[in-house]
């Protein structure tokens, strides 16, 4: 919730879609479970921002599983953790993360973190066409 807010903040203005656990970010992927058949309520994300610590399946398993899938592999994936440890780090980027970012402390640096963000991925990358937010 609080990095919702931050992206609110930061004016992220783009559309921003939230799951629970791993499970619910794989079904909203393939649009199975309660996304099903439903395009409008599960639109292909131009970016995904990853918490490693996510219940039921985590990210490191999400991220391996996204990778792997050759109609989701171009997706960008962000993975913003709490974690500053060199072994998460390594194993998000040997997984193919795009970019692992450690939450900053305070909420104002979490905002300007999101500000950064927006900024980079979805102003100045050059997305594929089939990842355009």
């Amino acid at each position: 919730m609080l990095t919702q807010q931050a992206l609110e903040d930061a004016h992220v203005s783009n559309s921003v879609r939230f799951v629970d656990d791993g499970e619910q970010l794989l079904d909203y992927l393939h649009q199975r479970g309660k996304f099903a058949g439903e395009t409008g309520l599960a639109p292909r994300p131009g970016l995904i921002l990853l918490d490693l610590n996510m219940p039921k399946l985590d990210g490191r398993e999400a991220l391996k599983a996204i990778k792997e899938d050759p109609s989701l592999r171009d997706i960008p994936i962000v993975v913003l953790s709490t974690s500053r440890l060199d072994e998460d780090i390594i194993r998000s980027y040997q997984l193919g993360v795009n970019s692992f970012i450690t939450k900053p402390m305070t909420f104002s640096g979490l905002v300007e973190a999101m500000n950064v963000l927006g900024r980079y991925w979805l102003e100045i990358v050059e997305l594929p066409p089939s990842a355009t937010p």
